[in-house]
């Protein structure tokens, strides 16, 4: 069976709304988009190649997707984003949606019915692992469904207050084992979290 793996730019207080710049997502008058961009440097590229250098599908809500789709195709074959844009338009994209009739972007598949039915069917198939990158609402539901086997976060040491967060209360228990942590000049924790079985519980004698 393939894996999930959830990719994500994290705050200390679990905030993953519009990492990337100001108008990637104002909603809920969110006003601190970009707060990624000044702790970009070598160690947060080489962690996204990486995770971009093994066969990989994208799956996808529909907010990130439109998002993707309206940037990733037009990035020029010579700019130094096209290491991640000619993965991104070639390989296969699942993607949530009530709107599956205009999924114009190359390779892109809605999925249908119950969406952790879709999801479970989907991880049982052949093929390369799954890769989820934004996508807040449905990560909460990949969580909640006990569906995520890795988590790929980028730990950011900013406190942003308010905005759209990574973990909801409904998540389902489950351990996770640190796989790999690293820091970067910036102060940035670039960590690798498997899943590991059942919350294991105790008491001090």
């Amino acid at each position: 069976m393939r894996k999930l793996i959830v990719s994500a730019f994290i705050s200390l207080d679990g905030v993953i709304q519009a990492p990337g710049g100001p108008d990637e997502d104002r909603s809920g008058d969110f006003g601190l988009g970009g707060w990624i961009v000044p702790y970009a440097d070598e160690a947060i590229a080489q962690h996204v190649q990486d995770l971009l250098a093994q066969p990989f599908e994208l799956l996808l809500g529909r907010r990130t997707y439109d998002i993707f789709a309206s940037y990733w195709p037009h990035v020029p074959a010579d700019s130094g984003s096209s290491a991640i844009a000619e993965p991104f338009n070639r390989v296969a994209k699942h993607v949530a949606t009530h709107r599956p009739d205009d999924l114009g972007w190359h390779n892109s598949h809605a999925l249908e019915g119950n969406l952790a039915d879709a999801i479970r069917a989907l991880k049982q198939r052949d093929g390369a692992n799954l890769v989820t990158f934004g996508s807040g609402e449905l990560v909460r539901q990949l969580l909640a469904a006990g569906l995520v086997d890795d988590l790929r976060l980028l730990i950011y040491p900013v406190l942003l207050g308010r905005g759209k967060r990574l973990f909801g209360d409904d998540a389902l228990a489950s351990a996770f084992t640190l796989e790999r942590s690293i820091d970067t000049p910036g102060g940035v924790l670039i960590t690798r979290y498997v899943r590991d079985g059942d919350v294991r519980t105790g008491k001090f004698e």
